[in-house]
């Protein structure tokens, strides 16, 4: 018992650095060329801090939503460590099955950061358009943006919690004899 909960915990460790240099990569790249209203990599090049904290608090709510579907990762490993008897689980289909986990997380995180700030957007556009505040270099506007992507994520990452828990294999306790 004492090995698998070391094997378990080395293994989410090094899950744990593989997927946050791989995360904040991937996030960087896919909200840079998302933007569709200006080059945010150029304006940070320039300076322009509202960009880049908007950037840095994409950075960080994208990891705190993969963060929650990487427990159920550690869940189908500690579930395969621990339980390997009948019907387990071949270990590359356990590497496919945590694949498609942390790809859907991360599916979700880039379609609610996207969908709450393009929502926002269009939510305030009567009064300032966000994206040229943003690329002029407005602070303030940025704050508020990095505000709204925090709260997307706080709530979002409960809901990706649960449906990446809900997607991990159980083991079969075996059948149940009925005596009649």
């Amino acid at each position: 018992m004492f090995t698998t909960r070391i094997l378990v915990s080395v293994f989410e460790f090094l899950l744990s650095v593989v997927m946050s240099g791989f995360i904040i990569y991937l996030t960087y790249r896919v909200f840079i060329k998302a933007n569709p209203d200006f080059n945010m990599e150029e304006e940070i090049k320039k300076g322009n801090v509202a960009v880049g904290i908007l950037v840095a608090t994409i950075l960080l709510a994208a990891s705190m939503i993969l963060q929650k579907g990487l427990g159920s990762v550690v869940s189908i490993f500690r579930l395969y460590v621990s339980a390997p008897g009948e019907g387990g689980i071949a270990l590359w289909k356990l590497a496919l099955i945590s694949a498609g986990h942390l790809g859907l997380s991360m599916l979700l995180a880039v379609i609610t950061i996207s969908v709450t700030l393009r929502l926002f957007g269009k939510l305030v556009r009567s009064h300032m358009n966000a994206g040229a505040e943003l690329q002029k270099g407005n602070l303030a506007v940025g704050i508020v943006l990095s505000a709204v992507v925090l709260v997307a994520a706080l709530y979002v990452g409960e809901g990706v919690s649960s449906i990446s828990k809900a997607l991990v294999p159980q083991p079969s306790i075996g059948q149940i004899e009925i005596m009649q």
